[in-house]
Order: C-alpha cells, then sequence, then structure tokens
C-alpha cells in the first residue's frame, strides 16, 4: 500500500469559513468534555475506599465502567438530543475529536509522561473527513465537496496521480488561509531501494546547516532570527490588545501570519537543497540523531530555527520518490576520527578544522564528519542484498 499527503490550498466562502470555525469550536468542546470524564474517573480510583484526600473527591460510583472510545462515541448520540448544536457537524469528524484524544492517552502510556491538556479557545485548527463513498474531488471544476458544507474552491496545482484514491481529507486552518490535507493511497507492490551508486554522508549542524563528503558546504539561514524583531514588534502589539475583543484577534491573526512566513521560508530552502542532494548522489547517509534533545539545550531556538529534523525527513520522502536510497548511522564520534585513515582526532567544539597528526589529512570539520558518515554508511549497506533496506518506509 502507497500512501501520500498533499497539501491544496481552498477558499471557502465567507459563510462556509464561519461553519468551519464553528465546527472547530465544537468539536473543541467535545474534547475537552471527554477529556474532563476521563479525568474526573481517573481522580475517583486514586484515593482509597475508607477515605478522601483533603482537597477534593471525585465520587464516582465504584461500578461505573471507564469511559473508553467507544463509549463515549456512542453517548454522542444521546447528547445530541440535549444539545441541537452537535447536529450541525458531521458525526464523523466529532468521533474523530474523541479518537484524538484516546490517542493520546496511547501515547501517554507508551512515554509515561505527557497527559492530555485541556485545549483552549482557537487552539482547534483542522477537522477530519475519515472517508468518502465516491471521490469529493471535481478536478475540472476544481472544487472539493465536503458533508455538510458544500462544494469548496480547490487551488489543484498538481494533479492527483492516476491509479490513486482519496482516503480522507483534513481542513486546516493557518492564520488567514485555508488548507486541505488529501491522503492519497494506491494498492501497489512498491520496489525497496537498495544501496547503489554514488554514496555522500551528511553532516548537519548549526553554524553550516549541512556539509556534504562531497564538500558541499551551505551555512544555515537562520529566517527566525532573521524576522525576530518584526516578530517582536507584533507580539507587543498583540499583548496591548483586550482578549477576546476584534483588534485582539486581527493582532493574533498578523502574529500567525508572520510564523507561516517564516516556517514556509524554511521548507522551502530544505525541498530545494533535499532536490539538490538528490542530484548529485544516488545513496546519502545521515547521523541516526534525535534532534528533539538537542533542541532541550541552550541553543535549542537555533535548533527549532534550523529545523534539522525536518530537513532530514523532507530528504528521505523526495529520495524515496526519486529512487534514491538513504540511511542513518551511528553518530557517535564522527567528529573525532579521520576519514582517511580511522585514527582518533580529537577536537574541541571551536575547533572548526580537521588535521590528523597520523596522514596528515587538512580538511573542514563538517566535510571530514560527512566523509566519516559516508564511510559508515558505506560499509554498514554496500555488504547487504540490494533490496533490503528502504530508504523510507510506506504505510
Amino acid at each position: 500500500m502507497l500512501i501520500f499527503n498533499y497539501q491544496y490550498r481552498i477558499y471557502p466562502s465567507a459563510d462556509q469559513a464561519t461553519i468551519l470555525d464553528d465546527w472547530f469550536e465544537t468539536s473543541r468542546r467535545v474534547y475537552n468534555y471527554a477529556l474532563r470524564e476521563v479525568k474526573d474517573w481517573s481522580q475517583s480510583r486514586k484515593c482509597p475506599v475508607n477515605a478522601c484526600d483533603l482537597h477534593s473527591c471525585y465520587i464516582i460510583p465504584a461500578d461505573a465502567p471507564y469511559p473508553s472510545e467507544q463509549r463515549q462515541q456512542a453517548s454522542l448520540a444521546k447528547a445530541k438530543q440535549v444539545i441541537p448544536n452537535l447536529k450541525t457537524v458531521p458525526a464523523q469528524n466529532l468521533q474523530q475529536a474523541i479518537k484524538r484524544l484516546h490517542k493520546s492517552f496511547d501515547g501517554k502510556q507508551k512515554r509515561g509522561f505527557g497527559y492530555p491538556r485541556f485545549k483552549k479557545f482557537g487552539q482547534w485548527r483542522s477537522t477530519l473527513f475519515p472517508q468518502f463513498k465516491v471521490s469529493p474531488l471535481d478536478s475540472e471544476a476544481g472544487s472539493l465537496k465536503l458533508p455538510k458544507l458544500g462544494s469548496v474552491t480547490i487551488n489543484l496545482h498538481r494533479p492527483i496521480p492516476e491509479g490513486f484514491t482519496i482516503a480522507n481529507v483534513r481542513v486546516v486552518k493557518k492564520a488567514d488561509h485555508w488548507f486541505a490535507n488529501l491522503c492519497i493511497k494506491c494498492d501497489v507492490e512498491v520496489p525497496a531501494i537498495g544501496f547503489h551508486g554514488h554514496a555522500i554522508g551528511v553532516d548537519l549542524g548549526l553554524d553550516y546547516f549541512l556539509a556534504t563528503s562531497d564538500g558541499l558546504q551551505v551555512r544555515a539561514p537562520k529566517f527566525f532570527k532573521q524576522s525576530q524583531s518584526k516578530l517582536k514588534l507584533l507580539q507587543r502589539r498583540l499583548a496591548r490588545k483586550t482578549k477576546g475583543s476584534a483588534n485582539y484577534q486581527k493582532a493574533r491573526i498578523a502574529v500567525a501570519r508572520q510564523h507561516r512566513h517564516i516556517a514556509n521560508q524554511r521548507r522551502d530552502l530544505h525541498f530545494k537543497l533535499a532536490n539538490q542532494l538528490c542530484d548529485g548522489a544516488d545513496s546519502i547517509f545521515f547521523e541516526d540523531i534525535d534532534f528533539r534533545i538537542m533542541a532541550k539545550g541552550f541553543l535549542g531556538k537555533h535548533t527549532l530555527d534550523a529545523g534539522l529534523g525536518q530537513f532530514r525527513g523532507i530528504t528521505q520522502q523526495v529520495a524515496f520518490k526519486r529512487g534514491k536510497f538513504t540511511a542513518t548511522v551511528d553518530h557517535r564520534g564522527t567528529s573525532q576520527e579521520c576519514p582517511d585513515c580511522g585514527a582518533e582526532v580529537r577536537k574541541e567544539l571551536g575547533d572548526r578544522g580537521h588535521a590528523c597528526n597520523a596522514c596528515g589529512s587538512v580538511k573542514p570539520r563538517d566535510v571530514a564528519s560527512g566523509q566519516v558518515i559516508r564511510n559508515r554508511g558505506i560499509a554498514l549497506y554496500s555488504t547487504t542484498v540490494p533490496g533490503e533496506h528502504r530508504g523510507m518506509e510506506t504505510a
């Protein structure tokens, strides 16, 4: 099964935009109510049967069942008889809000932390249409037909590939723009991409955004840092507005627009660099660094500004579509090893050059790290059977 996600800009009318905003708010309240129900049930089981908490105590009958996903979704039908506003939202969209809550609980149990939080006003910005009997997309008319909403104009800048069907549609609001994320699927067998051709190693960092084993070095653009003064001004204006007022909403949208502009700049650069890497190599190797941990350090802002993890994921997607092989290798000691002779070369963080006393190799530090990454990738994957390793997994 091959699955892709395509994002398109949509242009709902003023009435349709108002309806979608109402749907978001209703879904948010359903999510919060379901979360409150689960938390109350859990809190009522914490105290012993012969004692109560000094602060507060949730009194729920001992035989009351746990409000599972199936029970809460089934209770929506009864709630619609009491709250008529729930009838205006498609039933499956409300069910997806509850499914989203329990998916967060499943993730919490796996991680051991991260209890789901209540959503504040304006924090619910998307809704999912999980299934369609017929394709909702009319390519000739350039419209997308959604339940209880009607036809919405869509900018179909990229046609749906032949043989693919639309599995679901998620409508997303980003600042004052609307987007439709179309999940398309095709029941085909995709041949595995094995190690082949010219290989390069890519070292990602903050001084140089990337450095390859072939000598390519790209400085970090630092889009957020460049726009930080403007963003600071907009956020100061937002802080001075009365919450909930019309001017507050205008200022909030201005801040969101600036964030969207920064994200678009970063994503555009990532796609251009990913295609540039695929133009010059057939196999690409990265370090298996968890950039989320790097973002928690004292250089967290610069790490998030660079978007290293996003770039690695985008490169894997682009490489998969273009028939290139990508993989990760062990990141430990890549900067302390000579790529030419394998000797250990101790360096401090401030040393930006590589000089090996054993073989006399001299080159930029990041390029040397990229060559070590390439050597490790070739040693690990060149001996495997072609097709055994995948550059990108498909759902």
